[in-house]
């Protein structure tokens, strides 16, 4: 049986960026379980699941608009250093989280900082990257 839309997968993988450095496994921990097609998963990690049958072991490069998309320039946010809150001492990489539209929490890592103001990138650490994944499918039920 290959996995398909709608059914729940378990997988190990092991995400590495093309320089060979590992940003995340799951081979020391459980298996990763999701649905497939669901939208809980980046769009190229669902699709490399596609077909693949229990004890399959694939190795698939993901670009960076199937994975977490491009760095996007408007998620550059400059915050006036007047509005930054007292308690917060302010450093390149500090990482903080904002209260985005709609309430959801928003990290957000500190990148550039001047006399007037701290610069705030809200991408996701991985955009803007091509991921390389080994997968190994577990289960499918």
């Amino acid at each position: 049986m290959s996995a398909k839309k709608g059914d729940a997968v378990a997988v190990h993988y092991t995400g590495r960026l093309e320089d060979g450095s590992i940003f995340d496994s799951s081979v020391s921990r459980s298996p990763l379980s999701f649905t497939l097609g669901d939208g809980n998963m980046i769009k190229g990690f669902d699709s490399a699941v596609y077909g693949m049958v229990i004890g399959d072991k694939k190795t698939v490069t993901i670009p960076a608009a199937e994975a977490y998309g491009e760095r996007r320039q408007d998620m550059m946010i400059d915050v006036p250093l007047s509005e930054v809150p007292p308690h917060i001492e302010a450093e390149i990489g500090l990482q903080l989280t904002l209260q985005g539209p709609g309430g959801q929490p928003m990290p957000v890592t500190v990148v550039d900082m001047d006399e007037e103001k701290i610069t705030l990138d809200a991408n996701h650490e991985l955009a803007g990257k091509d991921l390389i994944f080994d997968i190994e499918l577990v289960s499918i039920n």
